[in-house]
């Protein structure tokens, strides 16, 4: 009976023991970019993951500029609903919680940061300055006051939940106040400092955490295997057209097809790519910080570049307007966003050298080339000069440009004898008209 006791604890603690290993991984989701409607699907299916498979712990890696506030308040729902820890880790070294990334990190059931990496700058940003055009007209005070405080509220109740210091949480809101790893360990903006995966799962061992629900879970971790869950294809490529370069770009090219197809029709081809590449950079565009009346000036510049092809022939007026308006409408397209979700320079500048250039020269030359008359066949033969080779009586031969053709006098008169000169007025059919020459 003693024997059978015994082998029964052995057999339990097996299981309890195999049960726990299997248990011990922790799911680690990796954010490095803007927060999008592409990176909270990513994160929520993430955690969903790891909970249908009973992970110790999820690790959302994240380096971010900020992005968008529906975007961010998704990731901070569905990690106060997470009945797996959420440990939010700034890495690798050199990144940032900056914005948005501000507001997840202080949602985190545990905050952690590499070293040399920094945290902050959350300000609210009302997109286009308050003017129709992101001018200089002021912005709704009201309508600023009330994002800031709506902001200064979530984040801190965010971070005293956890225990942080909701003072300097208030602060990174309202002055957008930034520091560095070591100052916010500090300061307790976060938890824990880690130079590394394994450094960090050793420092958060045997953390005991409070969940959303009330619950608490204590966190085993100093073995846990890493499993890392990649974006899918279609997750990373969404969120690869989801940079503002890119999108912008895509706009742009788009138009190019467009137009190339109206001033040479015929080769489909350009006109089916310009529509696709619109409705990308477009579906792209709505998961961003977007000016829209920046996009309305682009493609007000577009549309002027085409009528100087299209209309004027190209002289040139209208493709200066067009230059002038795109590099508005570049400057105001992401004007106020956070400064990860600006265009760069370099990219407006090559878009507005190469549209001017492009419009200029090969649409151009396209277009002209359609409006030349025909050089070849009978066409090509009007108003030219002819010898006649069989009289003309009214019907006979004449040899012009190198080849012998049916010829007949256009209206009344006496013949036209072999060896005179005569002018190529018309044609019908194979028969050229002519008449004679002075």
């Amino acid at each position: 009976m003693q024997a059978l006791r015994l082998y029964y604890v052995v057999l339990l603690l097996f299981i309890a023991t195999t049960a726990r290993a299997a248990g011990q991984f922790v799911q680690v989701l990796v954010v490095d970019g803007p927060i999008t409607p592409t990176v909270a699907g990513y994160v929520q299916r993430g955690i969903d993951d790891a909970e249908r498979n009973g992970a110790q712990a999820v690790v959302l890696q994240l380096d971010t500029p900020g992005g968008l506030d529906d975007s961010m308040r998704k990731i901070i729902q569905r990690i106060n609903a997470s009945k797996v820890p959420v440990v939010v880790y700034v890495y690798p070294s050199g990144g940032r919680a900056a914005s948005a990334g501000m507001f997840i990190t202080q949602a985190a059931h545990v905050a952690a940061m590499a070293p040399d990496t920094n945290i902050g700058s959350a300000h609210p940003v009302q997109l286009g300055g308050g003017g129709l055009l992101g001018g200089d007209s002021a912005p709704d005070q009201t309508m600023t006051q009330k994002v800031e405080n709506d902001a200064v509220a979530l984040v801190r109740s965010l971070a005293a939940t956890h225990a942080r210091n909701a003072d300097w949480a208030e602060q990174a809101v309202r002055q957008s106040v930034n520091v560095p790893a070591s100052e916010a360990l500090e300061k307790h903006v976060v938890d824990v400092i880690a130079p590394s995966y394994p450094a960090l799962l050793n420092q958060i061992d045997g953390r005991d955490v409070a969940l959303g629900d009330g619950s608490h879970v204590t966190l085993h971790t100093a073995n846990a295997e890493l499993r890392q869950e990649p974006m899918t294809f279609a997750e990373g490529l969404i969120a690869r057209l989801s940079d503002p370069n890119v999108a912008y770009l895509l706009l742009t090219l788009g138009f190019y097809g467009l137009i190339y197809e109206l001033a040479n029709p015929g080769t489909w081809i350009p006109g089916t790519v310009g529509i696709a590449a619109i409705v990308v950079a477009l579906y792209a565009l709505g998961t961003l910080p977007v000016n829209w009346a920046g996009v309305a000036l682009i493609g007000l510049a577009f549309a002027l570049f085409a009528a100087d092809v299209l209309v004027t022939s190209g002289h040139g007026a209208l493709t200066a307007a067009g230059a002038l308006t795109l590099l508005l409408g570049s400057l105001f397209i992401f004007s106020g966003a956070t400064p990860g979700m600006q265009l760069s320079p370099w990219v407006v500048g090559g878009v507005v050298l190469a549209s001017s250039g492009f419009f200029v020269f090969v649409v151009g030359a396209a277009y002209r080339t359609r409006r030349r008359p025909v050089a070849v066949g009978a066409e090509a033969l009007l108003g030219q000069v002819g010898t006649v080779m069989v009289e003309l009586a009214p019907v006979g031969q004449i040899e012009v440009a190198g080849e012998i053709w049916r010829a007949e006098l256009a209206g009344s008169g006496a013949p036209v004898p072999r060896g005179q000169r005569v002018r190529v007025v018309g044609r019908h059919g194979l028969t050229l008209d002519v008449q004679p020459a002075a």
